[in-house]
């Protein structure tokens, strides 16, 4: 059992990057009711490098099941395995039958989640989804820590730790710029092409802020690589490092640069919460509902009349909503972020 007889709490944590993130918020709300809560996640295995840097979470259970997996016998096993640890209480994020499974199995006596999927045996405390009042995931995330009919408090925003001596590390290995004038660029979006800003106005982009005297930081993951490779165009200041490095060590990055520009992406949230200034570019989804959880940051929505479509490409065809897009108005937000951060003129 826990020291002091403080309240064990498991979670049981979403799969997507910007979820995960978002769902610090959460972590922070219960540890500032409840100073001594330990609280346990269950997430996939990439997320451990971004639980790590979570102050608020004891540890992370790795749930070895692929999205989407049912995957019935792993989640049994697991849960039973943590039946001896003897939690108070679940907090279930997802809305699947499937992600209610492991605290069911763990024999935890209090089982909160959103109603969904029929899964009324498996959550001890269901809550109904009010879409109007919930209105964005994080919301979401943090009603569930709370008691149903209160009110909904000032959201606290994710921080991330970084590592001081890692920083020191990647800057020697990777050759960074460490003077605050890098500018970390995101253009992947795992959720499809509809989020994705033009590939083209990314380089070019890149190319006018290396022409300034700033180092440009392409990042992502291994399948990434090529666009990175695109944008740098063998430019020694522009730095495809797209599966080079952890999503842990994205943080240490980010807190390092001095600005990001981003897709809505799960990279994006990882930036707000590392620190950096967020140059945000909006498409097909809304930054009502998934906006970067910071105040420094400067979002681009067009607000077309067919935007935000949550789609995953764009229905119409022409991607309007991402193109015109300039590159003339992000290295404007870029000179704007780095002149209210009394950053070094140039930019």
């Amino acid at each position: 059992m826990a020291a002091n007889n403080s309240e064990q709490i498991l979670i049981v944590g979403p799969s997507w990057v910007g979820d995960m993130v978002m769902a610090q918020s959460l972590f922070k709300l219960l540890r500032s009711r409840e100073p001594e809560a330990q609280i346990d996640v269950i997430a996939p295995g990439w997320s451990e490098g971004i639980l790590a840097r979570m102050p608020e979470v004891r540890r992370a259970h790795t749930l070895a099941a692929g999205h989407g997996e049912f995957a019935l016998g792993t989640r049994r096993q697991l849960g039973t395995a943590l039946r001896a640890v003897g939690y108070d209480r679940a907090i279930v994020l997802p809305r699947s039958f499937k992600s209610a499974l492991v605290p069911w199995f763990a024999n935890v006596p209090v089982r909160t989640g959103f109603r969904g999927e029929w899964r009324y045996g498996l959550l001890t405390d269901v809550r109904k989804l009010d879409r109007q009042q919930y209105d964005q995931t994080v919301k979401r995330f943090v009603a569930l820590g709370q008691l149903a009919d209160e009110p909904l408090p000032a959201i606290p925003q994710p921080e991330l730790n970084s590592d001081i001596q890692n920083q020191g590390r990647l800057a020697a290995e990777l050759g960074l710029d460490t003077s605050g004038r890098a500018i970390a660029f995101m253009p992947g979006a795992a959720y499809g092409p509809a989020k994705m800003w033009p590939l083209e106005h990314f380089s070019r982009l890149a190319a006018e802020l290396a022409d300034a005297g700033h180092q440009v930081w392409v990042l992502g993951s291994d399948k990434e690589a090529p666009i990175g490779q695109v944008i740098a165009d063998d430019r020694p200041e522009i730095l495809n490092l797209c599966g080079r490095t952890s999503l842990g060590e994205t943080v240490d990055l980010f807190a390092l640069a001095g600005a990001a520009v981003t897709n809505d992406s799960g990279l994006m949230h990882v930036a707000a919460a590392a620190g950096t200034h967020v140059i945000a570019l909006y498409g097909s989804s809304s930054p009502a509902f998934t906006p970067p959880l910071t105040a420094n940051k400067n979002i681009l929505h067009l607000n077309l009349d067919c935007s935000p479509c949550h789609k995953r490409e764009c229905p119409l065809g022409h991607l309007n909503c991402l193109k015109k897009i300039s590159v003339p108005d992000v290295y404007a937000a870029l000179e704007a972020a780095f002149k209210d951060g009394n950053q070094p003129e140039g930019a």
